[in-house]
């Protein structure tokens, strides 16, 4: 299937209501007389970051604690995991981690230090999820195969009425599947679902063997040598089921709830209902705003609208221009999607699975 008949196209507008943001996002910025990247607090929550991976990392391996601090540190290292992937390697990889290149790209190659492939990451979540955000067919992200249904265009399966229960254990799944699973999928296809990869150069496939060769040595062949076969075991299941549970729903909560929408392109001219603004507004959700814990923690992503609409633009800078997106979309007469807590978030994501494996 060619990419022309799968990827539909947003209707083309004149006075358009992304134009009126960036305008007034831009005025901010320039009123401020501030850089829309990161800044000092990002850096230095980056560098803590990355030291309490190697920390963690080299205690349990080469100092081996006892077996109930080992499983207390495991739940700490998948965290850490978590939190690297939200706060560093996310906005490196959009460009908005610093207003230097080179910082961008190590930033966004921290992907790589936790197994995974930046290049693929890079055209799956940058170039398709956030062009396309829940299009069924098209956003990755809400493709699961017969596991789960997260679109109301998607087939409904007997076990989707379970769905509701039985998600807590697959999002556990999300890291191994991903570094075991999806990325060689990926590779080998050369497709993300029917969307043909761009071509990878030769440093590409250098990459993406020396990163595996790199994760089955690090996460796998030295702790067996270091603490055996069944310490490893058990600490890697722990390690890598926080860390895929943490990124799985932080990210569902952005997209798949009670309220957001799943847009379908126009069967004769192949165009999607809205504008690509409105496009994003409709088709995401913001949760917990007000936490300034859980911002810290999940990198600013709880804010989801700002950063589809502005994935240039550093998390830290969220919650000050989030007034101004609101208030367009009052003007616009758009819901601002929002729950107050993570709490109400998983309530209501858990509603829309239960919705989703009730009714075609």
């Amino acid at each position: 299937m060619s990419t022309s008949t799968i990827i539909p196209k947003f209707p083309s507008v004149t006075g358009s209501l992304h134009s009126d943001l960036r305008k007034r996002v831009q005025q901010y910025f320039d009123d401020k007389g501030i850089s829309a990247t990161g800044n000092i607090s990002l850096f230095t929550k980056a560098i803590l970051l990355v030291v309490s991976f190697a920390a963690v990392y080299l205690h349990l391996i080469f100092w081996t604690p006892a077996w109930y601090f080992a499983v207390g540190e495991s739940v700490l290292l998948g965290g850490i995991i978590a939190a690297i992937g939200f706060n560093v390697m996310h906005d490196g990889s959009h460009g908005s981690f610093s207003q230097f290149k080179w910082k961008n790209k190590l930033a966004s190659y921290s992907l790589n230090m936790l197994g995974a492939n930046h290049f693929l990451w890079n055209m799956k979540h940058n170039m398709i999820h956030h062009s396309f955000t829940n299009v069924d067919g098209v956003d990755d992200d809400i493709e699961v195969g017969i596991w789960m249904r997260f679109a109301p265009s998607q087939k409904r399966l007997w076990a989707h009425r379970f769905q509701h229960f039985y998600f807590w254990f697959l999002y556990m799944l999300l890291y191994v599947f991903w570094i075991f699973f999806t990325d060689y999928k990926k590779y080998f296809t050369k497709k993300i679902g029917d969307i043909p990869l761009k071509k990878m150069e030769a440093r590409d496939h250098f990459a993406f063997w020396a990163i595996k060769v790199y994760h089955a040595c690090v996460f796998i062949l030295v702790p067996i040598l270091m603490v055996g076969w069944l310490h490893w075991l058990v600490g890697f299941l722990i390690i890598t089921s926080v860390s895929g549970f943490i990124l799985s729903i932080v990210f569902q909560l952005a997209h798949t709830v009670e309220h957001t929408e799943f847009p379908v392109a126009d069967l004769d001219s192949n165009r999607l209902p809205d504008e690509f603004a409105a496009h994003q507004i409709k088709t995401t959700a913001n949760f917990a705003t007000k936490s300034k814990l859980v911002s810290w923690l999940v990198g600013g992503l709880n804010f989801q609208i700002e950063h589809h609409l502005f994935p240039k633009i550093s998390h830290v800078h969220y919650p000050a221009i989030s007034e101004i997106v609101r208030s367009v979309c009052r003007e616009y007469q758009l819901q601002y999607i929002e729950y107050p807590t993570m709490g109400k978030a998983i309530v209501a994501h858990v509603r829309f699975l239960r919705q989703m494996g009730k009714y075609d």
